[in-house]
């Protein structure tokens, strides 16, 4: 590579390089000077690459250690998969996202409060509930993969469903959620999610170890029966770099 190339050209051969596994995932890269030697460019030109790559989210900074690449690829979250009984109940696991992570042979962890709260207004008209009461069971969820935290998950269930069952305890069971709700006659017919792309807030940014460059997806998931009762609503905030969404649905052919 020439002293000339720019910028963009060089963070290329950086992001091809990761991806032929030069640099493997969870590898820390070497220094600004050695790979301004490898490449043949100034020291300058590998420092705005690597700008550019830490905004994809492809490179993070250890402070005091140095630059590494991202442990974990991109995730897929196929809402067409993730919310049949089959996939949320695979091998005993607790829900859609457990069975996903078990699928790639990632280990799973979590930091989760639940209780009666007041729900945000939003909420509350979907669920037909008292914004101003405790009126829902709020199961607030901090996910990690590989000990890599990875996404936020809220989840707003009506009292008058949920408390006193085990989808107001930390183990909801097998299945999790939507097979408890199943259950107890609420099973969910129709799902709709409305997403936005929006920066982190200093907390979202904090726990997801974001840049303020960096951006999340904001799922609006409502579950509701085949009534068109709401039962459910997650509010999913996703780093854009980490997921992959896919949506499939028939189309009339008319």
């Amino acid at each position: 590579m020439t002293s000339t190339a720019s910028y963009r050209q060089v963070a290329d051969t950086i992001r091809q390089s990761i991806h032929d596994g030069l640099y493997p995932r969870g590898s820390l890269l070497p220094n600004e000077d050695v790979l301004a030697t490898d490449l043949g460019v100034h020291r300058a030109t590998i420092n705005k690459a690597l700008k550019i790559l830490k905004a994809e989210g492809l490179l993070y900074v250890h402070m005091g250690v140095g630059t590494y690449v991202h442990k974990l690829p991109p995730l897929l979250r196929d809402a067409a998969v993730r919310h049949s009984r089959a996939h949320r109940e695979r091998d005993g696991v607790r829900g859609a996202f457990a069975s996903e992570l078990e699928q790639l042979g990632y280990t799973m962890d979590n930091q989760t409060t639940i209780g009666p709260g007041r729900p945000p207004a939003a909420v509350a008209q979907v669920l037909g509930v008292d914004p101003d009461s405790d009126s829902v069971i709020i199961r607030a969820r901090r996910m990690y993969a590989e000990d890599w935290p990875i996404q936020i998950v809220t989840t707003y269930l009506p009292c008058s469903i949920a408390d006193g069952t085990p989808m107001a305890e930390r183990d909801p069971g097998v299945g999790g959620i939507s097979s408890r709700l199943a259950e107890l006659g609420h099973a969910q017919a129709d799902i709709q999610e409305d997403i936005d792309v929006r920066p982190p807030t200093s907390e979202e940014a904090r726990f997801l170890r974001m840049t303020p460059d960096q951006r999340v997806y904001e799922v609006f998931h409502i579950g509701s029966t085949e009534d068109d009762r709401a039962v459910k609503v997650n509010i999913y905030v996703l780093p854009t770099h980490q997921w992959r969404l896919r949506y499939r649905y028939p189309v009339d052919p008319r």
